[in-house]
């Protein structure tokens, strides 16, 4: 297996030397905005533990990121009155993982709106910090 590469994106968040738009963080995972969403308030979910996808998460991770994944589909869900959520992780770039840092992508869905493709425009920063706060204050009524 490819060793973890500490220079990665999230890694660099994580370590506070990239800007990111948080909506959750506790001891284990950090959840913040995705920069380029596929839907409106499209979150993703990050281990703080080094690892590079699932294949080699320690069993603590899996956890916790499982945990919270399911706290921000239930606050990303009631944020945007969404009719459902899709949940993605991808591992190893054969199986579409772009960032070799596991992290799981939660995304509020509305019927009959299709996602928006894959890394594709990067959204305004204002308004990824108002639909952060949005989620924030969904965690609020949970």
């Amino acid at each position: 297996m490819t060793a973890y590469d500490t220079n990665n994106v999230f890694a660099k968040i994580l370590r506070g030397e990239l800007p990111s738009h948080t909506v959750y963080e506790d001891a284990e995972t950090l959840a913040i905005m995705d920069i380029m969403p596929r839907a409106d308030g499209h979150v993703l979910v990050v281990p703080k533990a080094t690892c590079r996808n699932v294949l080699d998460a320690p069993p603590e991770a899996l956890k916790a990121v499982a945990l919270t994944t399911q706290k921000l589909a239930r606050a990303v869900k009631a944020a945007f009155a969404a009719d459902g959520v899709t949940i993605q992780q991808f591992n190893e770039a054969a199986g579409g993982q772009v960032v070799f840092h596991m992290h799981v992508h939660v995304m509020p869905r509305h019927d009959g709106v299709a996602l928006r493709p894959h890394t594709s425009a990067m959204e305004k920063n204002e308004i990824l910090a108002a639909r952060a706060e949005e989620i924030r204050d969904a965690l609020k009524n949970l």
